[in-house]
């Protein structure tokens, strides 16, 4: 299958967010430029079309960027929720799923959903992430968040502070350890990725005087990830991690906890970066911001990242067939 061009399923998220207007932006971006990859766009087609003429433009279906129905409960309104739509927005993952299982789709890019509407339909919603991981038979997934000059994962996302550090147990540490690793190798080639691990507390707890879950946990799981071959450092500051000198020499930094690693990788690459889920048997990218209902259908959003989750998809997608 080596140079099979590939074609990727895109979620276009919540109906009342930006995410269709950023949709409507790649549609006229791929009709003039080459993004190494072809597009299914999974959205409810009158919505695309009402959106795009709220916008003054036009969607622009074409070979590299077809549109596949999958029709609304209720007419979505720009910037308004509405709670009878959320089973639609977790019927377009589901289609992506299903087509990347099959070998139809050689992964999906996903624009962002509004968690908080899904919770408010009865379901049970913690994200993207953990939800292609509980399809994909309870997996562990490992989010990362990757910009032109920083990669950052996570041992643990969506859990309010409080439970992080009950959650950092020798297992969640060593398997994620063991994937950020593997897909380093696997999907960017890295042959020896050097990871940066992040201590959980002040100065790494200093000495133990400001915590212990560097001594407990975290520095007794970068010794068992180095006796297994992985190049594993820390645990680390995260005020002095992420300075220019010391990320030359690592490869990726993995934060503990969601804002720990992520307010520097989005202040250096917002708009540009991408969150890619590790962990899985399928590929999948996303936007690096939420669904903006406030620019919702102004004209006013940005397709940066979106385009930047699609070129990555594309490129990861493109080695993976080659190797």
């Amino acid at each position: 299958m080596s140079g099979t061009r590939p074609r990727l399923a895109l979620t276009s998220g919540e109906p009342a967010g930006i995410g269709p207007d950023l949709c409507i932006l790649l549609s006229q971006h791929l009709a003039t430029q080459d993004c190494g990859s072809d597009i299914t766009c999974l959205a409810d087609l009158t919505l695309l079309e009402s959106r795009a003429a709220q916008l003054g433009t036009a969607l622009v279906r074409s070979d590299a960027f077809r549109v596949e129905h999958v029709p609304l409960a209720a007419t979505a309104v720009a910037g308004q929720l509405d709670v009878r739509n959320a089973r639609y927005v977790l019927a377009l993952l589901d289609r992506a799923l299903a087509g990347c299982r099959s070998g139809e789709f050689a992964g999906m890019v996903t624009a962002p959903v509004q968690k908080s509407i899904i919770n408010d339909a009865g379901i049970a919603f913690t994200g993207h992430t953990e939800y292609l991981a509980d399809a994909c038979g309870g997996l562990r997934p490992v989010m990362l968040l990757a910009s032109q000059t920083l990669k950052v994962a996570l041992a643990t996302t969506h859990l309010p502070i409080s439970a992080v550090s009950a959650a950092l147990t020798p297992t969640v540490l060593d398997e994620t350890l063991r994937i950020v690793d593997a897909d380093l190798r696997r999907l960017w080639g890295i042959a020896h990725p050097r990871i940066a691990v992040c201590g959980l507390n002040p100065h790494a707890g200093e000495g133990g005087h400001l915590g212990r879950e560097e001594i407990d946990v975290i520095a007794p799981a970068i010794a068992r990830a180095q006796a297994a071959g992985i190049a594993a450092t820390g645990p680390w500051p995260a005020d002095t991690i992420f300075v220019p000198r010391q990320l030359e020499s690592h490869d990726v930094v993995l934060a503990m906890f969601h804002d720990q690693g992520l307010p520097t990788l989005k202040y250096s690459g917002f708009g540009s970066a991408v969150n890619v889920t590790l962990g899985l048997p399928l590929l999948r990218t996303s936007v690096d911001h939420g669904t903006a209902l406030d620019l919702a259908g102004t004209g006013k959003a940005d397709g940066g990242s979106l385009e930047a989750a699609l070129r990555l998809a594309a490129q990861l997608a493109t080695s993976q067939v080659s190797a």
